[in-house]
């Protein structure tokens, strides 16, 4: 376990902090005071399209393309790409500016690996020029989801075109106008064997049928301007060469989105950890209760020095998960996948818990990043599959290894 940075990646991090420090930094205020006004939902402020442009003049653009994904990969390994990932997630809307943020990010790998020609150019393209948005529909409510092979929705082969009957929920960044291209799941082939049963299919956002029931609130929250809604989908007709891969290849795609996105994800809340504890120290030095500094307690410094162990800790394993990844590929680094997922968004919990505690009130409005870093940690220990399904395979493979 080296984790020694390159020349390149060690520039590139120097380039991502400036342009951090330069433009979002001094945005920071702006955009929460924006996107938590009601008559802006789904909206983006003006300048937030400028900020995209001077990234990707400078070259800070589609970043987390591992060098499999050539040639639209900037040719970084995913130990290299793991601190750029840091950096850029020290404010939770940042990814997007770098063109780095999910949904689109896992669905561009999906396309990247799975994709035909025609479907990369019509739809991976605009993605990477980060022209059109998209979202990916796997989640239903009426399953537990946190079980892939449950999906019901059916794709039913009709012809040249493929309909889709069902209901969606808790889509990621479906609701604004931007989002042109959703990836959809669901059941193709009900009576092949259970993980083949099901397929992803590319559906345009206009398609006739499908209807957005509601928005959904996340900790009472719409999360605009990328969002969270139901959908449902009635009779929506699409060509069959909207079809990804194959019929029955939904589970291994699913499974396939998860690999380098995982570890980028996990290293999200590294960033968003570390700028916590960046906050919660400055805090204690500015801050005097009962006639001296918060820093002088020993209760405050207790909290900070075993939010700095956390955070280190979390930030080694992700970092050997990614050299796992760029060693033996997704099969090798399976183990640490599931770990990062179990460990990363408790960690950042658990951090911004101790942030909020030294700030006081101060802590729990929109006057820092802390509480949205809580609610993302938290609602992730859900929505990226719930702690308890990664602890089960960990469990597992540990089992079978040591068997």
């Amino acid at each position: 376990m080296s984790f020694k940075s390159s020349k390149r990646s060690i520039e590139l991090n120097e380039q991502v902090e400036a342009f951090m420090q330069e433009h979002i930094y001094p945005r920071e205020h702006d955009w929460q005071e924006f996107t938590l006004d009601h008559n802006n939902l789904w909206k983006v402020p003006d300048w937030f399209d400028g900020l995209r442009e001077k990234a990707k003049a400078q070259g800070l653009w589609n970043l987390f393309l591992p060098d499999e994904y050539k040639p639209w990969s900037p040719g970084l390994t995913n130990v290299e790409i793991a601190p750029l990932f840091e950096t850029m997630s020290k404010i939770p809307w940042a990814q997007a500016v770098f063109n780095c943020n999910a949904p689109d990010r896992g669905n561009m790998e999906v396309l990247a690996k799975y994709g035909t020609p025609e479907q990369q150019k019509e739809w991976l393209e605009p993605l990477l020029a980060g022209d059109i948005r998209s979202a990916y529909a796997m989640t239903e409510p009426q399953v537990a989801s946190s079980d892939a092979t449950n999906m019901e929705l059916e794709i039913r082969r009709d012809g040249d075109e493929y309909v889709l009957n069902g209901r969606k929920w808790w889509t990621t960044n479906a609701i604004g106008d931007r989002c042109k291209i959703m990836l959809v799941m669901g059941r193709s082939n009900p009576d092949a064997p259970r993980h083949k049963q099901h397929s992803t299919i590319l559906v345009p956002r206009n398609a006739p049928g499908i209807k957005m029931v509601r928005a959904l609130r996340v900790f009472d929250s719409y999360h605009s301007p990328g969002g969270e809604a139901e959908f449902l989908f009635e009779d929506v007709r699409v060509p069959v060469t909207n079809m990804i891969k194959a019929e029955g290849c939904g589970f291994e795609i699913a499974q396939g989105r998860l690999g380098p996105g995982r570890f980028q994800y996990a290293m999200m809340f590294v960033g968003l950890a570390q700028r916590c504890l960046e906050l919660m120290c400055d805090r204690a030095e500015q801050r005097v209760a009962f006639g001296e500094k918060l820093s002088k307690k020993t209760s405050v410094q207790h909290e900070i020095a075993r939010s700095r162990c956390d955070i280190e800790q979390c930030r080694l394993l992700v970092m050997q998960a990614a050299e796992k990844m760029d060693e033996g590929g997704l099969e090798a680094a399976l183990p640490y996948v599931s770990m990062v997922k179990i460990v990363a968004p408790k960690m950042c919990q658990d951090v911004a818990d101790r942030a909020m505690q030294i700030f006081g009130g101060q802590g729990v409005c929109q006057d820092t990043m802390i509480p949205e870093a809580f609610t993302i940690a938290r609602f992730c220990r859900i929505a990226d599959g719930p702690d308890e399904v990664h602890m089960s395979q960990l469990g597992k493979m540990t089992i079978r290894d040591y068997k």
